[in-house]
């Protein structure tokens, strides 16, 4: 059994090794990468257990995921190696250097033939957490039906639902995703969610309030909380519902922000400089969970999760800037500082 189980689509990731186009790359480095996965590892990598459930080809690059996995200690005793369908692949370039442009050979291919029968129920039922994201049913029918089976497993074991919106306008439109992420966020414990993600999951058009500058987001001139502050907290408390449900607005370089039945709290970023910002907020929800799991209220969740986020965006590569419980102390150094 594990403490945190997850499913979804992990993908072979080819990466530019510097700033530039693709095509004057004369190699690519090759590692692996996908949101739930990468959540997974970060949980392990803070001192619990996870397993991923999920289907690579039967191919090198499905062999290299599993091996990825495992190396990171992530159970994946129950996911398929699919002999119908490749692998995926994520391609990754730094255009310019403080750009980062991703793009996806994901469709048909064997993370989106996920399926109900793939979930094993003793291990989701086992959980103490069940993650999962909004990338998953964008996949395709079979994809939702198999996070929808895990859901009502968890919930009738009683394990704690996390739902990490994570919209991605290639696989599908706000319209056609909407009323689905709704629902997800519906059956879920503690719901993550970008500012403008939010507008996706609340019915009142928070969109013309949310992704506004970091200055107007905090504070307006005359030191009151600004709009677009009041316009997230506003939704977030919609989303909430008042069902004893927390949601978490991912802030990027702002922090990160909580509502729910503990009450509201903020949290500011860790200043680091920042190499790679994809997958930092898998490292955030990593964080914010293992704090979960570990007993800790509110605003030590959004602590730990901060804490990852920042080491996640200090190093190039989807999960391999993720923090150990030891890696932490490491961000109350000064900057330029040797350790001997």
């Amino acid at each position: 059994m594990s403490d945190l189980v997850t499913l979804g689509e992990t993908m072979v990731l080819l990466s530019a090794p510097r700033v530039g186009r693709l095509r004057d790359m004369a190699s690519l480095d090759l590692g692996a990468a996908g949101a739930e996965s990468n959540v997974a590892i970060g949980v392990v990598r803070l001192g619990y257990t996870a397993s991923w459930i999920g289907r690579v080809g039967s191919d090198e690059f499905g062999a290299l995921v599993l091996a990825t996995l495992r190396r990171e200690r992530v159970d994946v005793s129950t996911s398929v190696v699919d002999a119908g369908a490749p692998t995926a692949l994520m391609v990754k370039e730094r255009r310019i250097a403080d750009l980062v442009r991703v793009s996806y050979y994901r469709s048909g291919l064997a993370g989106s033939r996920l399926c109900a029968g793939d979930v094993d129920e003793r291990l989701v039922a086992g959980a103490r957490v069940l993650h999962t994201t909004g990338i998953t049913p964008a996949l395709g029918a079979s994809a939702l039906g198999a996070v929808q089976r895990a859901v009502a497993i968890a919930r009738s074991a009683g394990a704690l639902v996390s739902f990490d919106v994570n919209y991605r306008s290639a696989l599908w439109t706000p319209a056609v995703a909407a009323p689905v992420l709704r629902e997800m966020a519906r059956h879920a414990d503690v719901v993550f969610a970008g500012e403008d993600e939010l507008a996706l999951l609340d019915g009142r058009g928070a969109t013309g309030e949310v992704g506004a500058s970091a200055d107007d987001r905090d504070r307006d001139s005359a030191g009151e909380p600004g709009r677009a502050a009041v316009g997230v907290l506003e939704a977030a408390r919609r989303v909430s519902g008042g069902a004893g449900r927390t949601v978490v607005v991912k802030r990027g370089a702002a922090g990160a922000t909580s509502v729910g039945p503990a009450g509201t709290f903020d949290e500011p970023a860790v200043p680091v400089v920042a190499v790679d910002p994809v997958g930092a907020g898998d490292a955030f929800v990593a964080g914010y969970l293992a704090a979960l799991l570990d007993g800790a209220g509110e605003q030590g969740r959004l602590a730990l999760g901060c804490r990852a986020g920042a080491f996640a965006v200090s190093v190039l590569g989807d999960f391999e800037g993720l923090p150990s419980r030891d890696d932490l102390a490491l961000l109350d150094r000064g900057a330029g500082t040797t350790i001997r």
